[in-house]
């Protein structure tokens, strides 16, 4: 019974791997915008460049990323 257990948590954990990976790819595939989606200012030249489907300027981006660990470790 415990290696179904494990078994299953792994599968289920690669699915989740795959379906990140996934929407990964998508996100790249999506034409990114030209003013931030939080903040409404222009995303810079550069990191458009960088990164097209951007959808945040790198303040707002990195706001959210740190608002998304502080969540997770706080669990």
């Amino acid at each position: 019974m415990g290696n179904f257990s494990f078994d299953l948590a792994e599968q289920r954990a690669e699915q989740e791997r795959e379906a990140g990976i996934a929407r990964a790819k998508a996100a790249l595939r999506t034409e990114g915008k030209f003013y931030c989606v939080a903040c409404c200012e222009e995303i810079d030249a550069g990191r458009r460049k960088a990164f097209p489907a951007a959808r945040r300027c790198i303040e707002c981006q990195r706001r959210l990323e740190r608002q998304r660990r502080r969540k997770w470790t706080s669990n």
